[in-house]
């Protein structure tokens, strides 16, 4: 399929994105006023980088957050076992510094560009990815289209379409189909999820099995793991992972309630995005609780009620310290977050009804009880 036979959406998005491209430093200078963006990277996102291109064969792997990035680590030791360069990109700055530490020697870590032509072409320029391979969902036009325009071979890994996403692009079937048709290959989680990328219009699919739940468990520090141990003592402990905004405010109210029957209850929360931290503590101090935060170095004391983990790189901490953990983004209308890491150490998981982006993965947990339904607040 040619550039000129391309659908009308694809072809007027190939032009807003090309037109829009001196906008650019207007939209990352509001992203950084945000802490979306690493100052000290924002080339990177116009396709600029002062790394050289390794010699050899390159494999290109995107993965846009800090899940998709957990969920390919295995897959990036096993292609640098067999000698090849990997080339990895992301979207977020928690996945970026995720990135540098649990990446193996070698491995190349860049932020994604734009998904402008200008910054597109300047990436793939530089870089010659021999193999680009896309996990999940995070499908930008511009990125697809032209790596098969230079005969780059495309694969979907751990695929994976939402019933909303699915139902969105049913409403522009020739912009999806003209996407999903330039991968060579269609790794897809599930039965179910191959059948939605049969129906878009991919041609080639594979039903391999949900990589995230290959992934190890979560490190947790020894040290550190101890000295919160000490502090917690036999303190009864729940915790919160990866919330949204909202959450933290019904969890701060269930801990309210709780602690009528469990004195010593301490509430661990753990915010998706830790510069969140100062807010949780403040919605506490106005509900009447102590809070604190581990960004500050601190420990929970005997008097504190709620506990800010407003850390990076260390729910691997949390998991082990609750023998129960509320999966966040699901309160909250965000798909959820993926439970595997606390069922792999052994705690049991709660969770709202927004579970979208894992519905498979809650199904089969709530029918075997390892996880249970929240409908709303007042049930938590």
């Amino acid at each position: 399929m040619t550039a000129e036979r391309l659908p009308l959406a694809l072809r007027a998005y190939r032009l807003a994105t090309w037109a829009g491209a001196p906008m650019a430093g207007y939209l990352l200078a509001s992203r950084l006023k945000r802490g979306k963006e690493d100052p000290t990277r924002l080339a990177e996102r116009r396709g600029e980088t002062e790394i050289p291109r390794p010699e050899g064969p390159l494999v290109w792997i995107h993965g846009a957050s800090v899940g998709e990035v957990a969920a390919i680590i295995p897959l990036i030791e096993r292609i640098v076992a067999k000698e090849f360069n990997v080339l990895l990109t992301s979207g977020t700055v928690t996945s970026a510094m995720l990135a540098s530490q649990w990446l193996p020697p070698g491995v190349i870590h860049q932020y994604v560009p734009l998904d402008a032509p200008r910054f597109v072409a300047r990436f793939l320029n530089h870089w010659k990815p021999d193999l680009s391979l896309f996990t999940e969902s995070d499908l930008w036009p511009n990125l697809i289209l032209m790596s098969a325009e230079r005969r780059i071979p495309l694969i979907l890994v751990n695929g994976r379409v939402s019933e909303r996403s699915y139902n969105r692009w049913r409403n522009a079937p020739g912009m999806i189909a003209a996407l999903l048709c330039r991968f060579d290959l269609c790794l897809a989680q599930s039965a179910a999820y191959a059948a939605r990328y049969r129906d878009l219009g991919a041609p080639r699919i594979s039903t391999t099995g949900n990589l995230k739940l290959d992934v190890p468990e979560p490190p947790a520090d020894r040290d550190n793991l101890r000295k919160l141990r000490a502090a917690i003592g036999d303190r009864t402990t729940i915790a919160a992972a990866s919330t949204h905004a909202g959450e933290e405010t019904t969890l701060i109210e269930t801990h309210r309630r709780l602690r009528h029957t469990f004195p010593k209850l301490l509430t661990i929360i753990a915010p998706r995005h830790p510069d969140r931290g100062p807010g949780i503590v403040e919605i506490a101090r106005h509900a009447g609780l102590i809070a604190s935060q581990r960004s500050r170095g601190r420990l929970p004391e005997a008097q504190d009620d709620i506990y800010v983990v407003d850390t990076l790189g260390e729910l691997g901490l949390v998991y082990r310290l609750a023998p129960i953990v509320f999966m966040g983004g699901s309160l909250a209308s965000h798909g959820g977050q993926n439970p595997v890491e606390p069922i792999k150490l052994g705690a049991a998981v709660l969770h709202g009804p927004h579970v979208w982006n894992f519905a498979e993965l809650y199904e089969a947990l709530d029918t075997a009880r390892g996880a249970e339904l929240i409908g709303d607040a007042g049930r938590l």
